[in-house]
């Protein structure tokens, strides 16, 4: 069985597959007669066409080690996830090779931090770790065939 193990998210690491979402060491604009950050931009939406919708999704909780077998990806869009509490989480990614997953990365992203994986990006399921947690969502909804899933042999995810 293949392993590998969790590294930190940064977003140069992350960059082969999507943004990094956290604010800004400092604001772009301060709004709201000056009470609120606005850090804005930190991903595009894309969708090929259709349109963005918001979702939550609510997630059970895996343990590590943990063995991922099953990878998604979106090939018409983009699909963003932030966490709704306080806890981190795992986002497990590979390159697309040929149009199958190549290796996978698994990194642990911090609590209040999401991602935003660029379409195509193949994917592992949502992975809190410890206790179910929600997640606010953001793709694309549209014609086209925008989900395809694929059974891999055990990856064995270690801290």
């Amino acid at each position: 069985m293949t392993q590998i193990r969790i590294e930190p998210l940064t977003a140069a690491a992350f960059a082969p597959f999507g943004q990094v979402l956290t604010p800004r060491a400092t604001p772009d604009r301060m709004i709201n007669a000056g009470r609120c950050e606005r850090h804005h931009a930190l991903a595009t939406v894309e969708r090929g066409g259709g349109e963005a919708i918001i979702s939550l999704f609510r997630s059970q909780a895996v343990s590590l080690p943990y063995d991922c077998t099953l990878l998604e990806r979106h090939p018409l869009g983009s699909q963003a996830f932030m966490p709704l509490g306080p806890d981190p989480w795992l986002s497990v990614v590979a390159p697309d090779v040929g149009g199958r997953p190549g290796p996978l990365r698994a990194f642990l992203v911090p609590a209040h931090t999401g991602v935003n994986l660029s379409a195509g990006t193949w994917h592992g399921v949502l992975t809190p770790l410890d206790r179910a947690a929600d997640f606010l969502v953001v793709d694309r909804e549209g014609a086209g065939s925008n989900l395809e899933e694929v059974a891999i042999a055990p990856v064995r995810i270690t801290a």
